[in-house]
């Protein structure tokens, strides 16, 4: 038996049944007129997301920011940034959450705050201040020649970010302009629990999602990542960083201390779900999400949205090509890592990290898309675990137009990667790297889910009555809201019969095992799901030609199909169903 078993295991919980709705609030929507989507905007629009059957929606940063990373740089935790409004519209944002039924969690990022926090700008002022040691300062090294050295060969960190005023460096894994706080340091940990976490659940927020989770636990001594690229001084150094000696230590301590200590506006426990990057092993992945640990409810598991992406860092969007083989092994992997266990799991294949996934594991054509966006429905509401839906997924957003020159992309990663590319290929090191990046960025790029919600076919697609901070996409007019509210056959109304679907047959399709079949297929995923005596067989087309489907056994009955007319043994291109046995 797994050292993770429980006699209760999958217990019934609130948050494994539910199905939460990220809102990026930038590009959601604006009220004012400015471009820059507002919470007064969410706000409006919250009957909508009730609407869809979302049980809790989960907001992005909107915490008072610089906005070098899109509010993931946190200057003060206990204020929202006034582009988004104020503290008082996120009070009225949990009141109208609550008063429709729905939960709200907000982002928790304390892995690293903003360089414009008073809590840096206090350390950075001198070597003796008391709150030095709330982030990591280095004194520099130097080479043979005498030229100064960051303290380490890490990739990002320390990288070149040398403090003239202290004469040393600090450290940060993300941008500059976002230096990590010392977890290490006790007096740094309970300011981290009063600003960032009690300040909030005070209010009545029902949990997190936690940034960057398993990143708060670093090898102190910063002893130098071995050379495998001899072509640069920094160098890849995860195992540093990422999973570090006290991690577990302190996400126990951060639910013992706080989070064990608050409810929901309806009595049950507060949910966390942690961004677990660089963790593939299961083993590895229980050990946060056992519920025996008391540490975090789910995580965010990323093999699914990194496939494309390249090895390493550098690489990330130089894009490979991958087969469906390979996506099942990952869905199969993730399925199936906690049977037996009293941990679990969570579904989604989009978020604001990464491309629309009709573009980059359907056919986002004008001909495909909206079957592509269907049948990505049902393989996502049919798995088990928690399921989370990204804004405008439900109506089958897809990517940027590939005609859009690197000129409208804003996210601060593209454009870094961007310049690198053109580095390397006017020095003459790597000239096809251009354009090999462009076409991953085309695919994967950040910025697509970033785009400004597509609410209806007015100017600006009713994000906003002025110029949006991001370029509207030029489809807008064939794909929004308003007039798929109005078509029985369309992504939205599909998405919100999957989504009571779901939820009338939760034992099987959110609690049941998972079985994979046909594993090599090229062409069709299929899959069973399993509770006591029932048992459900999904079948999807994957590609623009008819596959064959198999015969369902007697006792099965088609519970529905991605298209209005299904053709006997044969699924169409991406056509997905589901049959049933009661």
């Amino acid at each position: 038996m797994s050292p993770h078993a429980d006699p209760l295991l999958h217990t019934r919980v609130w948050w494994k049944e539910a199905v939460f709705y990220q809102v990026y609030p930038a590009s959601f929507k604006d009220s004012n007129g400015d471009g820059w989507g507002d919470i007064p905007g969410l706000l409006s629009k919250i009957p909508y997301i009730a609407s869809l059957g979302v049980d809790c929606v989960w907001l992005s940063p909107m915490f008072e920011s610089p906005q070098v990373d899109m509010g993931y740089d946190i200057s003060n935790y206990e204020a929202v940034d006034p582009s988004y409004g104020t503290v008082e519209d996120v009070e009225r944002l949990i009141k109208v959450c609550h008063d429709n039924g729905m939960k709200l969690i907000l982002d928790l990022v304390v892995n690293h705050t903003s360089d414009q926090h008073a809590w840096f700008k206090e350390s950075r002022s001198s070597k003796d201040n008391p709150k030095r040691d709330w982030y990591f300062w280095r004194p520099a090294r130097y080479d043979e020649q005498g030229n100064r050295r960051p303290p380490t060969n890490y990739r990002s960190y320390f990288a070149g970010t040398w403090d003239e005023h202290t004469q040393e460096y600090y450290l940060h894994l993300y941008d500059k302009s976002q230096p990590d706080l010392n977890w290490e340091n006790e007096e740094c940990r309970k300011a981290i629990y009063d600003s960032a976490m009690r300040f909030w659940l005070d209010k009545g927020i029902d949990g997190f999602r936690v940034d960057t989770v398993n990143k708060y636990s670093k090898h102190i001594d910063f002893p130098d990542a071995p050379i495998t690229d001899p072509n640069t001084f920094v160098q890849p150094a995860a195992q540093f960083w990422c999973n570090g000696p006290r991690i577990h230590e302190f996400i126990k301590e951060m639910n013992s201390k706080v989070l064990s200590h608050y409810k929901t506006f309806d009595g049950q426990p507060v949910v966390t779900v942690g961004e677990l990057s660089l963790t593939p092993d299961p083993e590895g992945v229980l050990s946060y999400v056992s519920a025996r640990a008391k540490e975090l409810d789910m995580v965010f598991q990323f093999d699914l949205t990194h496939l494309g992406q390249s090895n390493g860092f550098s690489d990330k969007y130089d894009f490979t090509e991958w087969t469906l083989p390979e996506m099942k092994q990952i869905v199969n992997k993730w399925q199936t890592f906690i049977e037996g266990t009293d941990g679990w799991t969570t579904v989604f294949n989009e978020n604001h990290d990464n491309g629309r996934s009709v573009s980059r594991f359907a056919d986002d054509s004008p001909q495909w898309r909206e079957k592509s966006a269907k049948m990505l429905a049902m393989w996502l509401v049919t798995q088990t675990g928690t399921l989370f839906l990204y804004q405008g997924q439900e109506i089958g957003m897809i990517n940027a137009p590939k005609e859009w020159p690197i000129e409208e992309y804003k996210d601060v990663e593209s454009l870094n990667f961007w310049s690198e590319a053109v580095r390397l290929e006017e020095n003459g090191s790597d000239p096809t790297r251009k354009s090999r990046i462009m076409n991953g960025l085309r695919l994967m790029a950040r910025d697509h889910a970033r785009l400004p919600f597509q609410w209806d076919s007015s100017p600006n697609a009713g994000f906003s009555s002025g110029t949006p901070w991001m370029r509207t996409h030029d489809l807008y007019k064939e794909i929004n809201a308003a007039s798929q509210e109005k078509d029985f056959n369309s992504v939205l109304s599909f998405y919100k019969r999957m989504l009571r679907m779901r939820k009338e047959h939760n034992d099987v399709f959110v609690y049941g095992a998972f079985e994979l079949l046909k594993p090599e297929d090229l062409n069709t995923f299929m899959f069973k799901k399993h509770h006591q005596e029932k048992t459900a067989l999904v079948a999807l087309n994957f590609t623009a030609s008819p596959q064959p489907v198999p015969s369902p056994s007697e006792d099965m009955t088609m519970l529905v199909s991605s298209y209005s007319k299904t053709s006997g043994d044969v699924l169409q291109p991406y056509e997905g169903r589901v049959y049933i046995n009661y």
